[in-house]
């Protein structure tokens, strides 16, 4: 039997649903190609945000501890402003002699270290990895993608084929090895970055041997599809130099943890104290508007650049780019980032006081204001890891809270709030936690 690809999903006749609801869900199901899939055993519907919360058609508020998209807040009065002014003057693409394009390259490359000084900009996360996989072949002369066992970096053609979360049906391209992550097997963090390097040296050994050869090392720095696994600082580092030494780049994807979600720093590679080759943009650049870009070093670029073309009418598109450049100055303003530090300080000693009182959480990771929570009772095996996960975030969805899953076994807790997060959102998000965990564990126990 096949893995669930989306466990945390809608199933009909698994709950209830209201009928305003169940009549939604007819019509979406009658035109709406079966790839589309809702989240949650009962479908939320929500006609507007603000902020924090997300509010259903009967005015009820939902806090959102899930959506890392809206970095800045659902709906953010600056950067919608930013976006209809400018879409009131000209929505003009990369052809053409724009200021305010250049401007907000200068400023977003100024968040970088030094060596990373020329930028690309796409439309989606997806594109992005795309464009830099094509970078790295051309610029290695190989095609072998180096990545971790559960990772995701997009729906592309390309990009899925180096995705090995989106399930079996989706075939690996034959030039892609994926390296198992020290945290995940077991290894203690005192063996985790020589563990680390000798599957990538392995990997790269193989591809070598094949004739295929290492074009790119393509990982996300605190490896989110993967159960969030951030620990401990610079383990990734000499798989890194491994992949430079043979020639290949080294990708960090930051479609989720850049724009300051780690707290500590603007990117997520800061962490562990490297230096990529190129870094994919996407998702809260623009606070949900779609546009995204490869930042680089320069001769990589110039190679590609030199060789080869890449047009993309929407991409760095003027109103994006206002959108870029409202989030960047909020960011920057309003000193995003010791938010998310303090925040997330918050959220951890809440969650390790539940967990000394409990049995139900395993382990608690974080990097800034993204968690992974492992969710399971002592020598469970792990349908029921899963099952019990699963049901934390459906009641805590029944209480109008949301988080979701992570890990190959989705029996993590995936949490990651906006990045605009108080004290207050935060006690109701413990508040509601510790009820959903001691309801899991109740019917764990009776089953």
């Amino acid at each position: 039997m096949s893995k669930d690809l989306m466990p945390n999903r809608y199933t009909p006749g698994e709950a209830e649903v209201p009928q305003r609801e169940a009549e939604l869900i007819g019509r979406r199901d009658s035109v709406l190609g079966s790839s589309y899939r809702l989240q949650y055993r009962r479908p939320v519907h929500f006609v507007r945000a603000e902020g924090m919360w997300l509010y259903d058609p009967d005015g009820q508020s939902y806090l959102d501890f899930y959506n890392n998209v809206p970095c800045v807040g659902h709906c953010n009065s600056e950067v919608n402003a930013a976006m209809a002014e400018q879409a009131n003057l000209i929505s003009a693409n990369t052809r053409y002699l724009e200021p305010k394009l250049v401007d907000y390259a200068e400023r977003l490359t100024a968040t970088f270290p030094h060596q990373l000084d020329r930028v690309v900009f796409t439309c989606t996360g997806s594109e992005s990895n795309d464009l830099a996989l094509r970078i790295a072949r051309l610029v290695s002369g190989h095609e072998g993608v180096l990545v971790s066992s559960y990772a995701y970096h997009g729906t592309s053609a390309a990009t899925s084929s180096v995705s090995p979360n989106l399930g079996d049906a989706v075939k690996l391209s034959p030039s892609v090895r994926m390296v198992r992550l020290p945290g995940p097997a077991g290894i203690p963090e005192s063996q985790a970055a020589g563990f680390f390097e000798a599957e990538v040296r392995a990997a790269i050994h193989d591809l070598n041997r094949r004739g295929i050869g290492v074009a790119a090392l393509l990982i996300d720095s605190i490896f989110s599809s993967d159960g969030v696994w951030v620990d401990p600082r610079g383990f990734i580092a000499g798989g890194v130099s491994a992949v430079q030494e043979a020639g290949g780049l080294y990708i960090s994807d930051e479609v989720q943890p850049g724009f300051g979600r780690t707290g500590e720093h603007m990117w997520g590679f800061e962490r562990h104290g490297v230096i990529p080759d190129l870094v994919t943009l996407g998702k809260p650049m623009g606070n949900g508007f779609p546009i995204g870009a490869v930042v680089g070093r320069r001769q990589p670029m110039d190679r590609f650049g030199a060789a080869a073309r890449y047009s993309n009418t929407f991409a760095g598109n003027t109103v994006g780019i206002a959108a870029a450049a409202a989030v960047m100055t909020i960011l920057q303003r309003e000193n995003i980032l010791h938010n998310a530090v303090a925040m997330s300080g918050l959220i951890k000693s809440g969650l390790e006081a539940l967990a000394a009182k409990s049995i139900g959480i395993r382990a608690i990771r974080n990097a800034g204001l993204f968690f992974g929570v492992d969710i399971g009772l002592p020598d469970d095996k792990a349908v029921r890891r899963r099952s019990m996960a699963l049901n934390v975030v459906n009641i805590m969805r029944n209480e109008r809270v949301l988080i979701s899953t992570t890990g190959e076994n989705e029996d993590s807790l995936k949490i990651r709030p906006p990045l605009i997060c108080k004290e207050e959102h935060v006690a109701q998000f413990l508040k509601v936690i510790e009820s959903a965990l001691v309801q899991s564990i109740n019917v764990a126990v009776r089953s």
